[in-house]
């Protein structure tokens, strides 16, 4: 979970402590009240632990602030959309999940990309995107719409030939050469990528493997500097803190000076395609 989420889990444990002692309640009075185990009033108020909705009502009423308790409740929907898991984020298929990322980007004037691991689904053929999302489908187990999902992926890429977006993309070297699909895929997604570099809108930056990395790095996309996606494994982060996002940034900008552009990626994508025609 990332900072910020922890963080503004403290802010709304270190409020509700607040209203506690304003009332003069001890964490075993109110833990009594509530019927509560007196272990949990400690682990709220420091944001070990999540409240629920029942939480936050539960402090309102013992402690006389009723008044409180809608704009607690916003703040702690706040944070509970800030790390969603897939299961939800997929509940309903995957072509919910692309309208909201064509919205995204619809919204921002800059995207920067990095991908360690397959190619952004922003510059995607039908064939390769169909082939991630059926992994997704097949992974997380969630209801089959891979047809309605590629075809939000792909209408996300009409914003790469009209308006005023730039797109920052970079890919390291093994995501030329994961393989997704047949070769045939691949072949084709390599083919799109030569011809992505002529673009105006978007600046791809390769990074070879060889590369010294400043970390370990998952993927992430920046929308101008308003928030930041993660992916995990398990769940998909939502960055909003300012510090947090300036962090991405500078590793944003640490990544591109270690990619190569123009001709010397088109030689690297050329030679993963040469691996595909052997």
């Amino acid at each position: 979970m990332t900072s910020s989420i922890q963080e503004a889990r403290r802010a709304l444990g270190q409020t509700l402590r607040g209203l506690r002692r304003d009332a003069g309640l001890s964490g075993r009075q109110l833990a009594s009240l509530s019927g509560w185990h007196e272990s949990v009033v400690s682990k709220i108020e420091t944001g070990d632990r999540s409240p629920t909705e029942a939480h936050l009502r539960a402090y309102c009423v013992h402690t006389g602030h009723e008044a409180q308790l809608p704009d607690l409740i916003a703040t702690l929907r706040n944070v509970q959309a800030a790390y969603l898991e897939w299961r939800k984020v997929l509940g309903t298929g995957t072509k919910r999940r692309q309208h909201q990322a064509v919205k995204l980007a619809e919204d921002s004037k800059l995207m920067r990309i990095y991908q360690p691991n397959i190619i952004p689904g922003i510059l995607q053929t039908a064939e390769y995107a169909s082939a991630v999302l059926r992994r997704y489908i097949d992974f997380y187990r969630v209801p089959d719409d891979l047809d309605e999902g590629v075809a939000k992926r792909l209408e996300r890429q009409q914003l790469l030939y009209k308006g005023d977006h730039r797109f920052h993309i970079l890919v390291a070297e093994q995501a030329l050469r994961t393989t997704v699909g047949t070769d045939a895929v691949m072949t084709g997604q390599l083919d799109r990528l030569l011809a992505v570099i002529g673009l105006p809108r978007v600046l791809l930056g390769v990074i070879p493997a060889q590369a010294g990395l400043p970390m370990q790095v998952t993927n992430f996309v920046m929308f101008d500097e308003r928030l930041v996606l993660v992916e995990a494994v398990t769940a998909e982060l939502t960055v909003t803190q300012p510090r947090e996002i300036a962090t991405y940034g500078r590793l944003f900008t640490e990544l591109s000076e270690l990619s190569v552009t123009g001709e010397p990626a088109r030689r690297l994508i050329r030679q993963a395609l040469e691996t595909r025609s052997q």
